[in-house]
């Protein structure tokens, strides 16, 4: 057996060769890329844990571990890993009704389906998402993103209100008190008015953190009520084996192959992007599952949370010139270092909550691309239909059903388009007209033969006063063997109403649904099958001779 195959999968010197020229632009891309994940990764690891104790501490993990672990294991050269939005999206709900203990088996287990995905060359499927159905499931991920952080920017007890974050927003806004909900409203929009309007004066200054510890010295002088995120302890926690038994991993399985659909989707269009607009080469999407894979499993292992590739960190990083993986690895140790020092725990264990949820008020913003569904919603009304369908299936139902129904709607219509795209026209002889032409009808079918476009065939020959048909199908574009058998089924009507039936230029790859369909055998005489239009007329004209006699 051929190593060759897994040789591919795995991490070799080669993925380093560029850093001899790059690794100045590596190792400043890393540390900006750090610093720009730190307060990213505490604010989704507490909206993913909710009320619970320890999510901050679980997002710096995932970022470390799973950022260092996808980097060397990865398929692309740029992206970076971590915590997600999309990916908290899905983990609320499950933590909510299983409790944050399960947190490092749903990792270990979400981790090694993405794994096995990439071990059995599925990475390529991703390519078969259309472009709509990408663009809804993001823009209803970014609406989601931003309700789920309404009751922390309110400062309002998230428990026992609805698990749909557009209706659990609502509600908080109503249970609000004023005006305590004026502080943490005032700490979120704090945050976010150092990322705006920071970002119109330097891109690539890391106002997010800034925002951060701005805000949280004022919250600290002043003494102003709310959470905060709480004592951190020093350096990453110890791995250990999670508890497993068969009735947890039953009770898992559904919420986990959620999580590793999420996982594979979302870090192979992150990689994908990457590729497309950053001179850094190619990435394998196979070795990306199941570098993300083993990513998801080592957080599970400290007690992080799933991963996936992080489209943001991973723009910020190519845009700062990143050539390698080396740049991915520095940003996973500049967590690592800022997490290994008690002052810096200690500024960071002081951060609000509202603070937080600020943060991840602009990034649900920034996620949206406005130009694209401005294009999407004008394009034409299928782009439109398939775009608000997953859109709103995502805020209203579920990601990964907003994903299936997506596809089917896209699906449907394209083969609508395709069936139209059929054609069967009745056309002229060629050369110059005999008596008896009438009586020969010739038809071309071009376009797709095929279950969705068949039904249109028996609809549009006619054979009326007529003796000779004549079908060309040297134009047919796709056949399938719904398509094969309704023409053979046509052919075979016609010979028994008596008119005879001649078929012109079967395409080779067509032969054997030819063959299967009843097309050949539906013919009276072999002689009946042409390869050229020319005989095929010939022939056509000395049958209507021979009954003129």
């Amino acid at each position: 057996m051929s190593l060759a195959p897994l040789r591919k999968l795995l991490p070799w010197l080669d993925d380093y060769r560029a850093a001899r020229q790059s690794w100045r632009l590596d190792i400043a891309s890393g540390v900006t890329v750090g610093i720009v994940a730190l307060p990213l990764a505490l604010a989704f690891g507490a909206s993913a844990f909710g009320d619970a104790d320890g999510g901050p501490q679980a997002g710096l993990v995932t970022a470390v571990i799973a950022g260092l672990v996808a980097a060397v294991f990865g398929g692309s050269n740029v992206q970076v890993s971590g915590p997600t939005g999309a990916m908290v999206v899905v983990l609320v709900p499950v933590l909510a009704d299983r409790g944050a203990g399960v947190v490092g088996l749903l990792s270990l287990m979400a981790g090694f389906m993405v794994l096995a995905a990439g071990l059995c060359r599925l990475g390529r499927t991703v390519s078969a998402i259309p472009w709509p159905v990408i663009e809804g499931f993001t823009h209803g991920i970014a609406v989601i993103i931003f309700c789920q952080q309404v009751p922390s920017a309110l400062g309002v007890d998230s428990s026992g209100l609805s698990r749909n974050a557009l209706v659990a927003a609502v509600q908080a806004c109503g249970r609000a008190g004023w005006p305590e909900a004026a502080w943490p409203l005032a700490a979120a929009f704090g945050v976010a008015a150092f990322m705006v309007l920071g970002a119109k004066i330097s891109r690539k200054t890391p106002w997010s953190l800034i925002g951060l510890v701005v805000i949280s010295c004022v919250w600290a002088l002043a003494r102003l009520p709310g959470e905060v995120i709480g004592s951190l302890p020093t350096g990453l926690p110890a791995p250990r084996l999670p508890e497993v038994s068969w009735s947890l991993l039953a009770e898992l399985s559904p919420a986990a192959a959620t999580v590793a659909v999420l996982a594979g989707i979302e870090s192979l269009l992150s990689a994908r992007v990457a590729a497309q607009h950053s001179d850094t080469g190619r990435f394998d999407p196979d070795r990306e599952l199941v570098g993300q894979g083993l990513a998801s499993m080592a957080a599970g292992l400290f007690g992080g949370i799933p991963a996936t590739g992080a489209i943001a960190r991973t723009a910020v990083n190519a845009s700062n010139g990143a050539k390698t993986r080396l740049a991915a690895i520095v940003h996973a140790l500049v967590l690592l270092g800022l997490v290994s020092f008690p002052l810096t725990i200690g500024l960071v264990s002081a951060i609000p909550l509202a603070a937080l949820a600020g943060v991840l008020l602009v990034t649900a913003v920034r996620m949206v691309p406005f130009t694209a569904a401005r294009t999407l919603l004008t394009l034409s009304r299928q782009d439109a239909v398939v775009f608000a369908t997953t859109a709103v299936v995502t805020v209203s139902v579920d990601l990964i059903y907003a994903v299936g129904i997506g596809i089917v709607a896209a699906a449907f219509f394209a083969l609508r388009a395709m069936s139209r795209a059929a054609g069967v026209r009745r056309v002229e002889l060629p050369g110059a007209a005999r008596p008896g032409d009438e009586r020969i009808a010739f038809y071309h079918i071009d376009g797709a033969l095929f279950f969705a476009a068949a039904e249109r065939l028996m609809e549009k020959v006619s054979t009326k006063d007529v003796s000779v048909v004549i079908l060309s199908l040297s134009s047919i574009q796709i056949m399938d063997s719904t398509g094969a058998q309704v023409l053979g089924e046509l052919m075979t009507s016609l010979e028994r109403s008596g008119v005879t039936v001649l078929i012109e230029g079967i395409q080779p790859q067509h032969l054997a649904l030819a063959r299967g369909g009843g097309i050949t055998s539906a013919v009276r005489h072999t002689k009946h099958v042409f390869t050229e239009v020319e005989p095929a007329v010939e022939h056509a004209r000395s049958h209507i001779e021979r009954e003129a006699l």
